[in-house]
Parts: C-alpha cells; sequence; structure tokens
C-alpha cells in the first residue's frame, strides 16, 4: 500500500516552525556564540526566537513574467504549435457540417 500525496514529507524544507528542538536551540546559540558547553547545562536552555519573513513580490518579478511572454512570441518554434498545419481545414465556427460531404 503507498503512502497518500498529501501525508509524505515535504522536499523543499519543509514549513517554518517557531519551537524548536533541544539541540536545534543548542546549535543555534552555538552559531550566535552565546553557548559554552562547560559552563551551560541542557536543562536550563535560554529561548530562541525565531522570526519568519514573508517575502513581498517586486517589480522586478512582475517585469521578469513580461519578459518570458516576450521571450514566447521571439520562439518560433512556439509559434509553429500553436499555429494550424498548412492543408488542414479548421472546424467552422457556427458547428455546423459542411454540405457536399
Amino acid at each position: 500500500m503507498t503512502q497518500h500525496p498529501s501525508l509524505k514529507g515535504s522536499k523543499v524544507g519543509g514549513k517554518f516552525r517557531s519551537v524548536l528542538k533541544r539541540f536545534e536551540k543548542v546549535k543555534d546559540l552555538t552559531e550566535k556564540e552565546k553557548w559554552d558547553e562547560e559552563k551551560n547545562s541542557i536543562y536550563k536552555i535560554p529561548k530562541v526566537r525565531r522570526i519568519k519573513f514573508k517575502v513581498k513580490k517586486t517589480k522586478a518579478a512582475a517585469e521578469g513574467e513580461e519578459a518570458k511572454e516576450g521571450a514566447d512570441v521571439a520562439n518560433p518554434d512556439a509559434a509553429k504549435k500553436t499555429a494550424p498545419a498548412p492543408g488542414k481545414k479548421e472546424a467552422p465556427a457556427s458547428g455546423k457540417k459542411e454540405a457536399g460531404k
């Protein structure tokens, strides 16, 4: 039996957690040089604050989307895929069949 996709873990890195495990707090304090193995005990670890940053979309992102649209027009292969093949007739817009066939 397979696992449902909604229950699988994220490959990107997971979601933001404000509560850390003990070893994560020690790692964070060590990076900030506020932890000393000899002086500090793992039972009285100070609180570690984590802040979640929200990234706002900027004008550069909007310009990037416009550039992508322009690249599709400049690409002749993309135009060939959307254009009907020569020799093939398009279906009539009214939905009626052609007379004589």
